[in-house]
């Protein structure tokens, strides 16, 4: 768990992954939430089926690393954005991230807090050099989040900025 001033971010264990695809708010029971405003699309939760369960039931891999963060408001004690690492840190020892806030959410700097609480953790961890993240370039709020972290862009494509935060 990582604490911020205002958040809690929560790494979801298999089953808890099972309740938050369910999305019948069993997840928010369970972590004495109030329930959340999240929505979860078909591309969504095919990508969680197909890449988080999976790589959560796979015992070699740190599961920190496979899983969904949630992202909780203390004073409201509800879910209000995920974050969630790509996997393990690659052989350079980079961990890509990737952030959503629920829309209800967005805009009150949620989702920069959750960000600098993750590398803040991630910089903790023995294997990790670096984070890295890419943007749509017309999702200027996400690109917002990572230079507001300090990340700086190291390359673009047609459609996407790529981000890197050296932690060491």
């Amino acid at each position: 768990m990582i604490e911020t001033n205002r958040l809690i971010l929560k790494p979801l264990t298999y089953q808890q992954m099972l309740k938050y695809i369910k999305n019948d708010h069993s997840l928010e029971a369970e972590l004495k939430l109030n329930n959340s405003s999240m929505v979860i699309t078909p591309l969504l939760k095919d990508a969680l089926e197909q890449s988080i369960l999976p790589s959560l039931k796979d015992e070699n891999k740190n599961y920190l690393f496979s899983t969904l963060w949630t992202v909780i408001d203390k004073d409201e004690h509800r879910s209000v954005a995920d974050v969630c690492f790509q996997g393990e840190p690659n052989d350079k020892g980079e961990i890509e991230i990737g952030y959503g806030t629920y829309e209800q959410f967005q805009g009150k700097g949620y989702m920069t807090e959750a960000v600098q609480g993750i590398i803040n953790w991630a910089a903790k961890q023995a294997k990790v050099k670096a984070v890295i993240a890419s943007t749509d370039k017309t999702n200027v709020a996400s690109y917002t989040v990572l230079e507001k972290n300090n990340f700086k862009k190291e390359s673009e494509s047609e459609e996407q900025f790529n981000w890197h935060f050296s932690v060491s």
